[in-house]
């Protein structure tokens, strides 16, 4: 195959995916009917664009099937790099092999991938949508990453963990292992309806087996295929998944050749530096062995970033690591935001930190603080969750102590004041949309007693179930106060080094304490105690020096006139003496003095911090195997958030747990010490103090939210759940007998005539079946848009006399198929409510409420138009 890009298609630039096959060593584009569907035998080649904040992201991977040929996979990476030289060298390269695909490439497939046997010879250019001689068993496993692979139809293939999925063509039957948990039979479905929509035209039955006794008619279905079953089903087989501690030991490499002979030099382990990197050379990052990067530097020879994948695959050779094992190549420059996260700081050229400006006072550079609009937070939740606010702080606030392992109330005037010997409860209220919501902030002294801390923990479940368990939980660790914290004291936040706020306190307090303030008003204020020594000083910064006669406002050289009158506030705080203003440079011998003497101290100025914007990172958390183990979501959205998780999501400030209202007992109560594992095995080498927050499903704040694009609150009440969706297919009890002929699958309805089953009313049923449909199960059957096996032409009528058709008569026809008296301009109006709810996600009253061009897109984009 020559190189260059002579052999390339025609490449659109544009947004979303592009996959072709490998056929005949040539690039063939595959229909997008067909995307989410692989032959085994095949190499493929998947290019997805996306918008983001900073103009677009390319991700170009190259897909291995278990049974490809060499000369298909070394065609697959010579036309990937073509590609990226194509593409300017800005995409993300990725070599995916069939079963271990990384968490990228599984997000372009929502409702899961299908791995067909056979290849090119299989026709994968063909998809035929109205194809029924097909006879298969596929295992579908995984909750947030669904696949489904074509095993042999045996009993043999079964286990009581998985879900599997029957197809017969015209009958589609999802067998839901004992063990299964909703998120896996609500993805079985999703991957069902997927086949029968995208497959089938919408023209096959779904049924669904959760317990085998509830089910005689589908069992028998399948008993005629499968035979009889004959012993215990076996036990399902735990994911290998690699664990967080695997995934922590990170290790670089330099790669060179030298003499003609290739070098791999360890050069580094956890924590990473961005500086480790050199332009002018190649690097290999192993993540223990669970993934591999190859990193080009952009002064790095052609020679070399065209032998990346080939160096990956020696390295994983030499390693012994599996064949199966993932690899991305990165160039400088477009490193990706997983890349990032394995190194201990990454900054980005010509990037400084979020809002704020530089501005120089004498010699002292200084970061000011540009304020924002809080009132701005409910209209742009994005700006809530950037700056980390719930609110504008303007809410109520209650302070408990914890005394004797209970919960004693801190006196109001002294809100703001916390020790260092102590934990404290603070419990902020606020209204939202006229309700209100609660915030519970647990924070921990450094030198409180571990008997301290674990009830300071177990009051605060306590006290959050006093509130109907709606409270958000945020641990904070003393000198990590989020920014929320800091607002809701309004600029009189104290923290003490030692020492405690009860009546009896063990020691004096001491008569000498200096405090450094920091902030320029109400939001961001905040004064620490540091040790009363010369040497912690800073010229950045205003210190209140307190003594029995005297207090000192320090002003440094660097600090702006907003620092000095925020420190002015404090001092009324720390000390009832004499406030006495001083100047860098012109202290009295009284303020040495009492600092023990003059000493070095910072006075470099204080530049501008440079920072990476890090992207948000949601993961699925689970221990059920003994191991900690994360499941990434890319790109995620509220959809990914599924009733019966912990989620954690994390924003590099702080990290969030989200708990699914229905998730497992044991993960929920384990969800703090999964977090703090999280940060333990991070391999940036992460900050354990980072404020962990617990938020509970449907009382999620806006600093939670605004990280999700579109978040809708009355998700949890308007979503379909598992049972609601499995009700929309209709009652495939109603089915009697269906007689299954191995060569040819044929369907005699006995108890029901009408040619649609799906759309099928009580009209037509036998009085055998009539008590048990309501004529709300009559439009959930046409809710299903399903075809039995007698072979009409189009669908009928459903049978209620009104009109009414099911969704593949109006869908995507033209005027002369559309059935006699149907107004071609109002095809929708033809719809049951059922059918007019699952297609546009709204009845039809909300429909006609619309503006009339956005009818007619909605309209057009589902083939009504």
């Amino acid at each position: 195959m020559a190189d260059g890009d002579t052999n390339l298609p025609t490449i659109e630039r544009k947004l979303g995916l592009q996959i072709w096959g490998i056929e005949n060593m040539k690039m063939v584009p595959v229909p997008e009917k067909a995307y989410g569907t692989f032959f085994e035998g095949d190499c493929y080649i998947i290019l997805h664009t996306q918008r983001t904040s900073r103009g677009s992201a390319v991700d170009l991977h190259y897909w291995i099937g278990r049974d490809s040929s060499q000369d298909e996979q070394g065609a697959a990476a010579v036309y990937v790099t073509q590609l990226d030289t194509a593409l300017g060298g800005s995409p993300v390269q990725h070599r995916e092999v069939q079963g271990h695909e990384s968490e990228t490439f599984q997000s372009y497939f929502r409702n899961g991938i299908i791995y067909k046997k056979g290849g090119v010879a299989s026709g994968f250019k063909h998809v035929e949508t109205n194809m029924y001689n097909i006879k298969r068993l596929l295992h579908v496993k995984g909750k947030k990453h669904v696949s489904a692979t074509e095993v042999a139809l045996s009993w043999d293939s079964f286990n009581k963990g998985d879900v599997f999925l029957l197809d017969l063509g015209k009958v589609l039957i999802q067998w839901n292992g004992p063990s299964c948990s909703i998120a896996e039979k609500s993805r079985g479905l999703a991957l069902a309806r997927s086949i029968r929509d995208s497959e089938r035209g919408g023209r096959a039955q779904i049924g669904i087996i959760d317990n085998e006794r509830d089910s005689p008619d589908l069992m028998q279905i399948m008993r005629m295929v499968l035979g009889e079953r004959r012993g215990e089903l076996r036990d399902a087989t735990p994911d290998t998944k690699a664990d967080e501690l695997q995934k922590a030991n990170v290790r670089l490499y330099h790669v060179y050749e030298k003499d003609n002979d290739l070098v791999v030099q360890e050069i580094a382990t956890r924590p990473l530096t961005q500086d480790l990197l050199q332009h002018e050379d190649c690097y290999i990052l192993d993540q223990g062995g669970f993934k591999i990067y190859v990193w080009r530097g952009k002064a790095s020879s052609p020679e070399e970033k065209k032998a990346a994948f080939t160096r990956a695959v020696g390295f994983i050779q030499a390693k012994g690591y599996p064949s199966s094992t993932n690899v991305e190549v990165i160039n400088d420059g477009a490193e990706s935001a997983m890349f990032k996260q394995l190194f201990q700081r990454w900054t980005e050229k010509n990037e400084t930190q979020g809002l704020g400006k530089v501005y120089t006072t004498g010699k002292i550079a200084k970061v000011e603080q540009v304020k924002f609009d809080t009132t701005q937070l409910h209209a742009r939740p994005e700006l809530a969750a950037e700056q980390r606010m719930v609110d504008d702080a303007s809410g109520e606030v209650e302070v408990w102590r914890i005394e004797d392992l209970q919960m004693q109330p801190v006196n109001p005037k002294t809100y703001g004041q916390f020790y260092g010997g102590d934990c404290y409860l603070v419990l902020y209220t606020y209204l939202r949309s006229g309700r209100p919501h609660y915030v519970l902030y647990m924070w921990q002294g450094r030198h409180a007693s571990v008997d301290e801390i674990t009830a300071c923990a177990l009051n605060a479940i306590e006290l959050d179930k006093k509130y109907g368990d709606e409270a958000v939980q945020v641990r904070v660790t003393m000198g990590k106060e989020p920014r929320h914290f800091l607002a809701i004291f309004k600029g009189k936040l104290v923290i003490y080094e030692g020492g405690t706020s009860r009546a009896q306190k063990s020691s004096p307090e001491p008569a000498i304490r200096l405090f450094q303030v920091r902030g320029t008003d109400e939001v961001n204020t905040k004064a620490t105690e540091v040790p009363a020594r010369a040497s912690s000083l800073n010229s950045n910064d205003v210190f209140l020096l307190t003594t029995s006669q005297v207090c000192y406002l320090w002003c440094g050289k660097g600090c702006s006139g907003d620092e000095r009158e925020m420190a002015k506030m404090v001092a009324d705080i720390v000390s009832r003496r004499d406030k006495h203003t001083i100047l860098e440079g012109q202290e009295p011998a009284e303020f040495w003095e009492a600092l023990g003497g003059k000493a070095p101290y910072a006075s470099e100025k204080r530049f501008q911090e440079q920072s990476t914007h890090y992207q948000p990172r949601l993961f699925e958390c689970s221990n059920q195997t003994g191991r900690f183990i994360m499941t990434e979501v890319v790109g995620f959205c509220q959809e990914d958030l599924d009733e019966d998780d912990v989620m954690l999501l994390d924003t590099w400030e702080e990290i969030f747990l989200w708990v699914g209202k229905a998730s497992n007992a044991q993960e929920r109560s384990e969800a703090i010490a999964s977090a703090k594992e999280y940060l333990k095995t991070h391999p940036a080498g992460r900050d354990l103090a980072t404020p962990i927050i617990l938020v509970k499903q449907g009382y999620e704040p806006l600093n939670f939210t605004g990280w999700f694009n579109a978040w809708d609150p009355y998700k949890w009440s308007d979503g379909k759940s598992y049972e609601e969706m499995k009700n929309s297919l209709g009652d495939v009890s109603a089915i009697s007998e269906i007689k299954v002929d191995l060569n040819n699958l044929s369907l005699n309805k006995r108890t029901l005539s009408t040619t649609n089953l799906a759309g099928s009313g009580t009209a037509n049923a036998s009085s055998e079946y009539k008590s048990h449909l309501s004529h709300s199960d009559s439009n959930s059957y046409s809710n299903s848009n399903n075809h039995n096996s007698n072979s009409h032409s189009s669908p009928a009528l459903v049978p209620n006399g009104e009109g009414i058709y099911s969704r593949e008569v109006l869908m995507h026809r033209t005027v002369d198929e559309l059935p006699e008296g149907v107004d071609p301009t109002k095809k929708e109006c033809y719809l049951s409510d059922a059918d007019f709810h699952d297609i546009f996600g709204k009845s039809k009253d909300e429909f006609y409420q619309m503006p009339k061009w956005k009818q007619q897109n909605e309209k057009k984009q589902f083939g009504l138009f």
